[in-house]
């Protein structure tokens, strides 16, 4: 399949701006200069971007504890996500929700979650709320392999095949539940197989390359959205970081994260495809990432400035505004 610069520019700029927004998130956190914990999305943005650039500005996405990367790939402004992260007025959620609550309704990202497994029936509801509506929009619910463990999965999958609702599950399978290895816990070696107690459809992919990704997304949603059901994408990835920023990893080798930043890089990948094989030059994606840098300096700097919120807004925000009088 052919794609033309410009789309294929964009594809890398989502890449970079997670990759860029996560390093400096990660270096300010150990700065001391952003509280709370950050769990950074590093190594699994092809994942995020692939999924996201096949959906329109209403559709849905539900998230997770690792959310930047989604909110990003979904148009979320880094601005206010980094005053977010600097527990700021000027953040997404006032400053009082922080790395984990990242939300952005006008743009259908309904929230990153601390809660493992908490965005599968978010999700189902969006996606209910579509079909009540006759609309054809779709819910994408984003969740790792630990994730698929939890009883809200098989909940969420049963009632989205039982009543054909349009709904993506996406599985990030980067071979670790916070601090425990994936196979310590999981029997099955892919978690895709799992749909078929549902009648659910699956695929597998390498979410490591962008275009597979992307590409098999695009011909998943559109049969979700011309109303064939849900349907389970499993992404095959690795976490690159600790669970948080800090983790000492007692539980894998350094000489593991190496071999594989070493072999299954996306942003790596990516690039030396697009030169070798589309006519991409290093120029450009080098512009790119320095376009990418100089906005993400402007949100440290504006989150940096910006005011908390005062003690009297403790409670301001927490419900809904009720019509009914």
């Amino acid at each position: 399949m052919s794609y033309d610069t410009e789309f294929l520019l964009q594809l890398y700029r989502q890449m970079v701006k997670i990759r860029t927004f996560e390093e400096k998130a990660q270096e300010l956190f150990l700065a001391g200069e952003l509280p709370g914990f950050v769990h950074l999305y590093i190594g699994e943005e092809a994942i995020a971007v692939g999924v996201c650039e096949n959906l329109r500005q209403h559709d849905f996405i539900t998230s997770t504890h690792r959310g930047h990367g989604h909110c990003i790939a979904k148009g979320a402004d880094i601005e206010r996500m980094m005053a977010e992260l600097y527990g700021k007025r000027a953040g997404y959620c006032k400053g009082k929700g922080g790395s984990m609550h990242i939300a952005d309704f006008s743009i259908g990202m309904l929230g990153a979650n601390g809660v493992v497994g908490g965005g599968y029936n978010l999700a189902v509801g969006a996606a209910l709320a579509c079909k009540l509506r006759n609309e054809d929009g779709v819910a994408v619910c984003f969740f790792g392999d630990g994730a698929s463990n939890r009883g809200t999965f098989h909940e969420a999958l049963n009632m989205a095949a039982a009543w054909k609702l349009p709904v993506l599950f996406v599985c990030e399978n980067n071979q670790y539940a916070s601090t425990t290895p994936y196979r310590m816990t999981t029997a099955v070696e892919d978690i895709a197989v799992r749909a078929q107690g549902y009648g659910m459809p699956a695929r597998i992919v390498d979410g490591n390359q962008v275009l597979e990704v992307y590409e098999t997304a695009r011909e998943l949603i559109e049969a979700i959205r011309a109303g064939q059901g849900p349907v389970l994408l499993e992404c095959k990835t690795y976490r690159v970081k600790g669970h948080y920023v800090g983790d000492p990893e007692l539980y894998r080798t350094r000489q593991e994260v190496e071999m594989q930043v070493a072999n299954s890089d996306p942003l790596k990948h990516f690039s030396q495809k697009v030169i070798a094989e589309n006519g991409l030059t290093e120029g450009q994606l080098a512009a790119v990432r320095s376009e990418v840098g100089a906005g993400l300096e402007r949100a440290v700097e504006k989150a940096r400035a910006a005011e908390y919120p005062g003690h009297t807004e403790l409670f301001a925000g927490l419900y809904a505004e009720s019509e009914v009088q």
